[in-house]
């Protein structure tokens, strides 16, 4: 995947057919010798913590985006809990009241943004 000169590229062709293979997986070039590590380091299934089997190079990316019990914060208490748990949790959670501090009304933690708007 290099631009290789005229005089080189018969020398350079030679050695890559004898010493770099084409991950059957993802496609990269990967040195013969390094081919087997490559797999068992990248491509291994690995369980996420919510049992779903996947390969090991997209375990990061399915427990920052997909994963159903990432991390996830309340939007009105910034508690951490399971994304999974977020909805129940915030719709309970946003319909708690506080006092206005202008009006004093009890307002729902959801309505407070807007309460300012409305607030006597």
């Amino acid at each position: 995947k290099k631009d290789i000169s005229v005089a080189n590229f018969i020398t350079h062709e030679t050695h890559c057919s004898r010493n770099i293979e084409v991950c059957r997986y993802c496609s990269e070039l990967i040195p013969k010798s390094e081919m087997k590590n490559h797999i068992e380091s990248e491509h291994v299934q690995v369980t996420c913590k919510c049992r779903m089997k996947i390969e090991k190079c997209l375990l990061k990316d399915h427990e920052a985006s997909a994963c159903p019990v990432r991390p996830a914060l309340c939007q009105y208490c910034d508690i951490q809990l399971p994304f999974n748990k977020l909805q129940d949790h915030e719709m309970f959670c946003g319909a708690r009241t506080e006092p206005c501090p202008g009006c004093g009304l009890n307002i729902m933690v959801k309505d407070l943004k807007e309460h300012p708007r409305v607030c006597r």
